[in-house]
């Protein structure tokens, strides 16, 4: 496997993919914005970061400009040239009365994303059709089918198959499909790291942290701590591990107590 650190960093920026229909939630999301499809309706989809409302907003309106609404200008801008747009991030414009009043002003179609639903007034003026979309770990079926179009992603990327144990593998979705996706790159990248790329990667993050006649013993964790983990890990035991490592048991516990700071 070639190094692919840069490639894997590039492609976690790439927006999610199309909008999963694996859950009986995303079902009942993917039937409405198909029926707003064929209506001219405003309309506020609401759900916490990475739950996929920009990518049904695109669905309901495939050819409309997306502009975040912390973007005032740029915004103001778009409404004023178009016939439909979509507004990412609502509730972070800097001046949403006088976007609603321009969207007013032009009897333009909006699609808008937010991470909550307002209460304010001029939201229920503008939008007729207000629905949510729940977090991951409320759609796990949608999880599941994320996970393997990930992988997929990332076999695209390498060419070739990568491995990927799934055994006390616990899905990151602190945030959704952004914390998800991540993790799915990163670990399937760490399970297929060869010796040369672990050494350039270690070799990187050391190039600038070191130039003093301390640097030697000061990083020694670097790989000290992994060798502990995985040996604790495989062994079970203080007492084996320190026979198989060739040290004294008292230093082992001594090297262990010096690095509880890292989870040992």
């Amino acid at each position: 496997m070639t190094l692919v650190v840069v490639e894997l960093a590039a492609a976690v920026a790439v927006a999610v993919t199309k909008f999963i229909t694996a859950s009986n939630a995303s079902k009942e999301a993917f039937k409405t914005a198909n029926l707003l499809k064929s209506l001219t309706v405003n309309t506020l989809i609401y759900g916490e970061r990475g739950t996929g409302k920009k990518t049904l907003a695109k669905y309901i309106v495939p050819n409309a400009s997306v502009i975040d609404a912390s973007s005032f200008d740029e915004l103001l801008t778009a409404i004023e040239s178009s016939n439909e747009i979509i507004i990412t991030n609502i509730e972070s414009s800097p001046n949403i009365h006088r976007v609603f009043q321009a969207i007013q002003e032009k009897k333009i179609r909006v699609v808008a994303t937010s991470v909550h639903v307002s209460t304010n007034e001029l939201y229920d003026d503008l939008f007729s059709v207000k629905f949510d979309l729940p977090p991951l770990n409320k759609r796990m079926e949608d999880v599941e089918a994320l996970i393997n179009i990930y992988l997929d992603e990332v076999k695209e990327i390498v060419r070739e198959d990568v491995k990927f144990n799934r055994k006390n593998f616990v899905p990151d979705l602190l945030d959704n499909s952004i914390s998800l996706k991540k993790q799915i790159y990163s670990h399937a990248f760490l399970e297929n790291i060869t010796v040369n790329e672990l050494m350039y990667l270690i070799e990187n993050y050391l190039e600038d942290k070191i130039g003093t006649n301390s640097d030697y013993r000061n990083n020694l964790y670097i790989y000290e701590v992994p060798l502990i983990r995985a040996g604790l890990k495989k062994f079970k035991s203080q007492l084996q591990l320190a026979d198989r490592l060739g040290l004294n048991r008292n230093t082992l516990r001594k090297k262990i107590a010096d690095n509880c700071e890292y989870g040992l």
